[in-house]
């Protein structure tokens, strides 16, 4: 069995050759700190900036980590939420309730600063902006009941998918040295426990689909994931166990037909960032030419008692009838230079998406309506790249932090309806990209309603009017609107208000005609 795994991460291992040499260039020019990762072992503290002469690609892969981050997963926000899959559970006031408190918990072991998320969550942004694919490690914290996340570098990280395209093998191979060992594993291989505390060795974590689960069980044969440690040198088993959800969580940017590994905005691009790279080089020549120019000169004797010194009178520089003995060469056109470099530089800068992020920032003084169409563009335009990591990511990350914030015995307890339902959720994102895609349907109904409003009181009609549900869209509205659950009535609430309301109007109209009523008995009692 374990043969087998040893077997298919040196061929995950072999595929990913052609990738590690491109990986690399893209590294030393927009990502130096992860320059040498690829092929080879860096040095710590060794310069890694050599080949970086423009700035552009690495804040323009800044920016979009954080507008990513700010869009997608925003910090200051609840940007999901979860609702049952029946959506006729989603009218129970303690259905609501319990999701309300199940994203709560999630959202507080998420962001518990031990958990150390949203830094690594950065790093998993730069990687998949830079590289096409990110990987995320999540698992429980062994400190103390919680979760914790951590980016694992690409260099470390092999991939194979299964027949629908899906990630299913995650091999990562790492090096520690002995005493890390010691303190993760229980047992060590006879090679590793007669080396020294300082020795360092190579290990595979190989995580594959368990083919041979056995439901019935609890332990890690029941699980749906295998789990083996092992020594890359002679695959030596170290540890094996089980995990019932990927706890590497890896996504694309981008694929090609028949690839594994993402491609990126820096890969669309890379010819680019050369060019702009040699283009900065070009103009620092040109500018040092400009500003210390070579002197030419007829004679050497001309220089040999000539002064650079600024004021300073040259005698014999000049013929007598004004013809310069001394003249400068050339240095180039800066402003062509320039104008060059700022084409590419704009080019990188689409590429990476900078000049959308950045809309909203540099005009502040658009109306409401301006700036909810420039989001509904943005949303339009970043809509492949959120598709993309709601199923990937987001999707399977919160399965798992659900899987072992249940392990860990810390959510709220499930209703009955529900527990009868089997438990089954859907998640709803709530982060501003995905409020601002669906920004549009409730606008279009308030455009509806507004012109349906305007016809029936100029016609003193309201039969307009009958043709929006309000009782569906309010609801909706305010699910996009990302309103609370708690500040929202049930159906059960909003039933008992309308009946109470028909109650009191038929007790108004019964006083109002009350008059009237009397009246006619009198008038019926005289005759």
């Amino acid at each position: 069995m374990y043969e087998d795994i040893i077997s298919s991460y040196r061929k995950a291992k072999a595929d990913r050759v052609l990738w590690e040499g491109h990986w690399e260039e893209i590294a030393e020019r927009v990502i130096p700190r992860y320059a040498q990762s690829f092929q080879g072992v860096p040095q710590q503290g060794d310069k890694r900036t050599e080949k970086v002469f423009d700035g552009t690609p690495q804040l323009a892969l800044e920016t979009m980590a954080k507008a990513l981050e700010g869009m997608i997963v925003p910090r200051d926000q609840r940007w999901h939420r979860m609702r049952a899959t029946n959506k006729k559970l989603n009218r129970s006031g303690n259905v609501l309730k319990y999701f309300d408190e199940l994203n709560d918990t999630v959202f507080h072991y998420r962001y518990l600063p031990q958990a150390n998320f949203q830094s690594q969550m950065f790093e998993f942004w730069l990687s998949l902006g830079a590289f096409g694919t990110a990987c995320l490690y999540l698992d429980k914290n062994t400190e103390g009941v919680g979760l914790r996340y951590r980016a694992i570098s690409l260099a470390e990280i092999f991939i194979e998918e299964n027949h629908q395209g899906i990630i299913d093998r995650v091999y990562r191979c790492f090096t520690m040295m002995k005493r890390q060992m010691a303190q993760k594993f229980k047992e060590l291989p006879e090679r590793v426990r007669d080396a020294k505390d300082d020795a360092e060795f190579k290990i595979i974590h190989a995580v594959v689909p368990n083919y041979e689960r056995d439901l019935e069980r609890k332990d890690a044969a029941g699980m749906k994931f295998k789990s083996v440690y092992m020594l890359e040198q002679d695959g030596s088993v170290i540890e094996s166990g089980g995990y019932e959800s990927m706890p590497y969580l890896i996504s694309r940017y981008i694929t090609a037909p028949g690839e594994t590994y993402g491609r990126s905005p820096a890969m669309q691009v890379l010819s680019n960032i050369k060019v702009v790279n040699e283009e900065v080089k070009t103009r620092l020549k040109v500018g040092h030419r400009a500003a210390d120019p070579v002197i030419l000169t007829h004679d050497d004797g001309v220089i040999d008692h000539m002064s650079l010194e600024p004021g300073t009178a040259v005698s014999g520089a000049m013929t007598e009838d004004g013809k310069r003995l001394v003249d400068i060469l050339p240095s180039g056109d800066l402003r062509t230079l320039t104008s060059m470099i700022e084409e590419e530089r704009s080019i990188i800068k689409e590429a990476f998406m900078v000049n959308m992020f950045q809309i909203l920032l540099e005009t502040p003084r658009m109306t409401a309506t301006e700036v909810l169409q420039r989001t509904r563009e943005k949303a339009i335009l970043l809509s492949p790249t959120m598709g993309r990591q709601q199923t990937e990511l987001l999707g399977p990350m919160i399965e798992r932090e659900i899987q072992l914030l249940a392990d860990q015995d810390v959510l709220p307890e499930m209703p009955m309806e529900l527990i009868e339902a089997k438990g089954e959720y859907t998640v709803v994102y709530d982060s501003p990209l995905s409020r601002a895609a669906r920004a549009e349907e409730a606008g279009g109904f308030m455009q509806t309603l507004e012109m349906a409003m305007t016809l029936a009181n100029a016609r003193q009609d309201p039969s307009a009017l009958d043709w929006l549900n309000e009782d569906v869209a309010i609801p909706a509205i305010a699910e996009i609107t990302s309103t609370p659950a708690a500040w929202i009535r049930t159906s059960e609430e909003v039933q008992a208000l309308r009946d109470a309301r028909a109650q009191q109007m038929q007790a108004q109209m019964a006083i109002q005609a009350a008059p009237a009523a009397a009246s006619m008995m009198k008038a019926t009692a005289n005759a």
